[in-house]
C-alpha cells in the first residue's frame, strides 16, 4: 500500500476548506487530519497533529500565512508547507517562500494537480510556477555555473540534498555528519555561489544540473 500522506488544511474561509478536504478525502493516499482558520491557529494543530503536508492560505485575519512559516520555521517543523493562494504577485509569494514554503499553487488549481502538488511537495521537491522561479532565479545576480567548481565533494553533496528539500537535521543523517558540520557546508555554498539563502541555492541546483 502507498504511505497515507497526513494533510492540515490553514484556510479562514469555511467554504474553502470543506472544499478542499471533500476532494482530498477521496484520494487513496492523502488523509486530511485538521484544519485552521489563520496562521497561529495553524501553527499550534501543525505541533498537535504533526501533518506530513500544510495547505496554507497566504492572507488571513488574526495571523497570515507568512507569520506561520516562519514560526513553524523557529520550531523546527518537519512539516513541507504548501501555499494555496489566490495572491499570485511576487511580493506576495516571494516572502512566503523565503520563510520555508515548499511551494505555492493558485487557488483555481485543478483538483488531480493539487493532488499531484501535495504528493510531489512530501516527496521533497521544490514546486514553484514558472514566473516565481523566474522572479527567484533572478535574483542570483553573478552567481555563473563555473562557480560550480569552487564546490568541494562534501558541499556538492549538500547542495544536492538541499534541492531535495532536506533540512540541516536531514542532511546530516543522510551524510552521517554533526548538525554544525552540514550548516557550515551550507554557509559555505552560499558564500561561494553569491546566494542569499537555501530557495535560492536549491533553485540554482535544479537549473546548473546539481541537483541529483
Amino acid at each position: 500500500m502507498a504511505e497515507v500522506i497526513r494533510v492540515l488544511i490553514v484556510d479562514d474561509h469555511q467554504v474553502v476548506r470543506r472544499g478542499l478536504r471533500t476532494f482530498l478525502e477521496v484520494q487513496g493516499d492523502i488523509e486530511v487530519v485538521g484544519e485552521a482558520a489563520d496562521g497561529p491557529e495553524g501553527v499550534a494543530r501543525t505541533e498537535e497533529l504533526r501533518p506530513d503536508v500544510v495547505l496554507m492560505d497566504l492572507r488571513m485575519p488574526g495571523g497570515d500565512g507568512v507569520e506561520a512559516l516562519r514560526a513553524l520555521r523557529d520550531r523546527d517543523s518537519s512539516a513541507r508547507v504548501l501555499i494555496v493562494t489566490s495572491f499570485t504577485e511576487q511580493r506576495s509569494v516571494v516572502p512566503a517562500l523565503r520563510a520555508g514554503a515548499a511551494g505555492y499553487v493558485h487557488k483555481d488549481i485543478d483538483p488531480d494537480a493539487l493532488a499531484t502538488a501535495i504528493r510531489s511537495v512530501h516527496a521533497g521537491h521544490v514546486l514553484l510556477q514558472p514566473e516565481i522561479a523566474r522572479a527567484l532565479l533572478a535574483h542570483e545576480g553573478g552567481s555563473a555555473p563555473g562557480r560550480a567548481g569552487t564546490l568541494t565533494d562534501r558541499e556538492r553533496q549538500v547542495l544536492a540534498l538541499i534541492a531535495r528539500g532536506l533540512a540541516n537535521r536531514e542532511i546530516a543523517r543522510e551524510l552521517v555528519l554533526s548538525e554544525k558540520t552540514v550548516k557550515s557546508h551550507v554557509s559555505n555554498v552560499l558564500m561561494k555561489l553569491d546566494l542569499a539563502d537555501r530557495t535560492q541555492a536549491a533553485l540554482w541546483a535544479v537549473r546548473h544540473g546539481l541537483s541529483d
